[in-house]
């Protein structure tokens, strides 16, 4: 096999999958071999040629399962993964095939059956055949129907809309133009009904959304949309973040046509907003990765709150998050402890404090996170 060089998100996914099949492997389980795993890492591929191959296949759902958390940038997916997904596909099947097949040992061992012959034991002799037919049949994946025709829309419909969005940013096209695509992907790409679903214009205390958008008839979301030439801001951020707290809105998406920002909105005082994902449809990506980003927002993803996962590790890990963590007793103690135990001076977790905040952290970061 030719030495394989690994990106760091290919490394990423390798250790992913490496650390699932130690946990696998130490529940007495049968996995890949972590060469056929860095292949894996490699192409994002879930199946290899030749030996090992029906060990893949029957792990397939849970591999491409933690590839795409992986890639959602969930941290260890392999100790969330659904229960059907903790054993491999068919191996139900392969159980039941070798108690048929000890059956079939302890029949043989009796006296010869004087005729006329029971039908039985003829039937229970076919378990090893079925045996050997196991390992040539290719599990169906785990995805849902639904999830799959959702990801192949929101893949044509980018691929469609890249020449006409390269075109209207070269003529600098103005917002009612941009508006009209973000419209066409929205119902093409998205699978938003133009009138069951969308509302433009939608009014919030005399100021006027773009879009409004619904699921079953429930206010999700708005939907705040520029020129494409036009770099989105905090200002656009502002102006949308409006709307969605005066209806009690949790998601809002930023969009100039070529690039999407998805924020979510959790209520308070003060309210927190986080940003979600960013993608740019003209931007150097892959289209897989613009795929599993842009999926996020298909109705019937939306619908069953996909997104939700990929919001909560990242609101776990922003900036201001990660910095509450820093600062906090239990870990400026055990910061204390480890000053101490390397140069043998002691301090004190208030000077330490004072160090992060002033010589390490961002001014800006502190003044938005210690405002109040």
């Amino acid at each position: 096999m030719n030495e394989i060089s690994l990106d760091a998100k290919g490394q990423i996914r390798l250790n992913v999958l490496l650390r699932w099949a130690a946990e696998m492997a130490q529940a007495g389980r049968q996995v890949p071999d972590a060469s056929h795993l860095e292949v894996i890492a490699h192409t994002r591929v879930v199946a290899i040629e030749g030996a090992g191959a029906a060990i893949v296949d029957m792990w397939e759902p849970a591999i491409s399962w933690m590839l795409k958390q992986a890639a959602f940038g969930v941290t260890d997916p392999y100790l969330h993964l659904p229960e059907e997904l903790l054993r491999p596909e068919g191996s139900e099947l392969v159980e039941t095939a070798v108690v048929l097949v000890e059956v079939t040992a302890e029949v043989s061992e009796q006296p010869a059956a004087p005729e006329p012959v029971d039908p039985e034991p003829a039937a229970v002799a076919s378990a090893p055949a079925a045996q050997q037919t196991l390992p040539k049949v290719t599990p169906a994946s785990r995805i849902p129907k639904w999830e799959l025709t959702a990801i192949d829309q929101v893949h044509e419909a980018i691929k469609r809309y890249l020449k006409p969005l390269e075109a209207l940013r070269a003529r600098d096209a103005n917002e009612g133009d941009t508006r009209m695509v973000v419209t066409d992907m929205l119902c093409e790409g998205l699978d938003y009904d133009k009138f069951k679903d969308l509302t433009t214009e939608y009014m919030v205390k005399q100021e006027f959304a773009d879009y409004g958008v619904r699921i079953d008839k429930q206010l999700v979301a708005f939907i705040e949309v520029k020129r494409i030439s036009q770099k989105l801001n905090e200002r656009h951020l502002r102006q949308v973040l409006m709307y969605a707290v005066n209806e009690g809105v949790e998601w809002m998406v930023l969009t100039n046509g070529a690039v999407w920002q998805a924020y979510h909105l959790t209520g308070g005082l003060p309210v927190v907003v986080d940003m979600v994902f960013e993608v740019d449809l003209l931007g150097p990506a892959s289209l897989a990765e613009k795929t599993e980003l842009m999926f996020l927002l298909h109705k019937e993803a939306l619908k069953r709150r996909r997104i939700d996962e990929l919001w909560r590790h990242r609101a776990a890990t922003e900036p201001g998050a990660l910095l509450d963590v820093i600062l906090s007793g239990a870990m400026l103690d055990e910061l204390r402890k480890e000053v101490r135990r390397k140069t043998g001076i002691a301090t004190t977790a208030e000077a330490l404090s004072e160090v992060i905040r002033t010589e390490i952290v961002d001014p800006k970061l502190l003044a938005k996170r210690f405002k109040a």
